[in-house]
Order: C-alpha cells, then structure tokens, then sequence
C-alpha cells in the first residue's frame, strides 16, 4: 500500500484563514446592510407621512385651487372658505419674534460659559439648561398665560406704544396681551436652552492652542473670541439657530395659549394671530361633518410640514455654502 502524504500545514493555515476572511467579510456586508435600512427608517417615515397627508388632503386640493388656498384671507368653512394666508403669516410672525429674541441671548449666553465661565460655573448651569428643556411646553403655556401676557399688557405694550408707536410693526391697536409679541417671548424661553446647549457644545471643540496663539500675539480675550473662536465655529451656531427654529415653527401648546388665535392677518407685534399648529390643535376633531374641513385641517398639516422642509433644506444649502467658502 502507497503511504500517504500528510497534509501541508502551510497550505490548512491559508485555507482557515480564507474561510475567516470570508466569514468576516459577510458578516460585515450584512452589518453593513442593517444599518443603511435602519438609516433609510427616518426617509422612508417622512415619505410616508407626506403621501398619507397628501391622500387625506387631496379632496380639497382638487376642488379648489392651490393660490385660493394659500392667498386666501378668509376662514369661514360653514361657507367652503378656506383661506390658509392668516394662518401662514401667523406661524412666521411668531417663529421670527421669538428667534429674534432668543439668538443674540443664547449666542452671548453660550460665549460666556464657553470662554469666561468658572468650571463650577458651567457644573451649575448645564443642568438647569437640562431642565428648562425638559419642561413641558404645556407648563411654559401656563406660565406665558400667567405672567407673560399681564407684562405684555400693563408694561410692554404701553411702553412701545408710546416711544415706537409711529412704527407700524410696533402699534398697539388692541392691547389684551394676547398676542405675537407674547407668543414669542414664550417660544424664546422654551428654544433657548437647545440654542445654547448646542453653541456651547460647538465653541468648545475650538482647540485651545489657537486661543492661546491669538492671545501671545497681543489680541484680547475679546478680540480672540470675535475674531478666531466665532468664524471658526460659525457653521455650527447656525446649525443650532436653525434647531431652534424648526422647533419654534412647530410648537403648538405654550403658543395656542398666548397668541390669541384669531384668523386675521397681522400688522404688528401685538396683534393677535393664529399659526398652523394652533389652528389644527383647536378644531382637529370638532365639526367633522362640515364638508372639505377634515381636508381642510389635514392640509394645514401638510402645508406645516413642507414649510418646515424648505426651512431646513434652505438652512442647509446655506450651510454648505458657507462651509465651501471656509474651505477655499
């Protein structure tokens, strides 16, 4: 009988190792491929919730046109009327009232417990930032309706009234305190700690070398914030401005409480409006049996929804615009 050759041990090496190569390689196409659906949940959600709102809004998007709609100034649905302009108009005054208030705010506040603050300092702060974005907006609705609309009424708006009162945005032609000015004191509240927490977040990952390089040179702390930290990080303080704003654009309790809710156009500050948030937060449900007004509501939504899309998309762009120049 032939005697038979024992095996290489070199070649039992590279065949093991093949098969562990290949054993690895799958489990990391499969990995792989479980996460990129994963990723795809978010797309897929927001694809499903435009088709559906589409679908339910659709019979009073095909019976009346699109620019009656959204020109449309008046709100009656007893009489098919379905004027969507107050409503628009409505959630972009209050969005830019409360961002205006709250950026110039959160940007000094972020600056201050990145650069001048003690660590304790920060210890104490972050957590009471914590909270107040953990409130519920029905607790800041409260407190708006409590507080902030009497303040409006006895101080802010006689004191504008008085010294701007020749500026149509600043008139008071109906003091109750409900109203924009109001609504945006109250959405500045509740966005602030989100701008602040992520500008913080954002000047911290400046590194330190290039503070220290600015100030060897002769800069002061300053000067080396405004002229270094700031246009180093401003991409990021936009990000955050842009959080905050979508989540202005889409608060619907603390506002519903203190805007006033009346579907009319605003001229100023103090008038009363109505967003969209509101609006579908009040009647969603009630006098379903009045014909197109569950499409009518159904569409507010779609229309928040696709406001709040090209908000963002738009930021976005900006973004990269501004993160292109950088780089060049």
């Amino acid at each position: 009988m032939m005697q038979q050759k024992p095996s290489d041990p070199l070649s039992q090496g590279s065949g093991q190792t093949q098969a562990f190569l290949q054993t690895r390689n799958r489990r990391d196409r499969t990995a792989r491929k479980a996460f990129f659906g994963i990723t795809l949940i978010p797309v897929l959600l927001i694809i499903v919730i435009t088709c559906l709102l589409v679908i339910r809004a659709w019979p009073i998007l095909s019976s009346q046109p699109l620019a009656n709609l959204m020109l449309g100034e008046v709100w009656k649905p007893t009489n098919e009327q379905f004027g969507f302009l107050p409503f628009i108009l409505g959630t972009v005054w209050v969005t830019l009232v409360g961002v205006i208030l709250a950026v110039p705010a959160c940007l000094l506040v972020a600056i201050y417990l990145a650069e001048y603050a003690r660590r304790s300092t920060r210890t104490i702060a972050k957590p009471v930032l914590d909270l107040l974005a953990a409130i519920p907006s029905v607790v800041y609705g409260v407190w708006g309706l409590l507080v902030i609309v009497p303040f409006v009424d006895d101080i802010l708006g006689p004191f504008f009234h008085r010294w701007l009162g020749f500026v149509p945005v600043f008139s008071v032609t109906q003091p109750t305190g409900f109203g924009i000015f109001a609504g945006g004191i109250v959405l500045a509240v509740m966005i602030a700690p989100l701008i602040i927490a992520v500008t913080f977040e954002v000047l911290s990952t400046v590194p330190d070398e290039l503070r220290q390089a600015s100030l060897s040179l002769g800069a002061t702390r300053w000067q080396t914030i405004s002229r270094v930290v700031l246009p180093r990080v401003l991409p990021g303080i936009i990000a955050a401005v842009v959080l905050g704003a979508s989540r202005a654009l889409g608060e619907t309790m603390a506002v519903l409480m203190v805007v006033g809710n009346v579907p009319s156009i605003p001229t100023s500050i103090f008038d009363t409006a109505y967003p969209l948030a509101a609006l579908i937060a009040n009647n969603f449900g009630e006098m379903m049996s009045i014909p197109l007004y569950d499409a009518a509501l159904l569409s507010a939504a779609l229309l928040l929804l696709v406001i709040i899309m090209i908000f963002n998309i738009l930021s976005t762009f900006v973004l990269q615009r501004i993160l292109g120049k950088a780089r060049i």
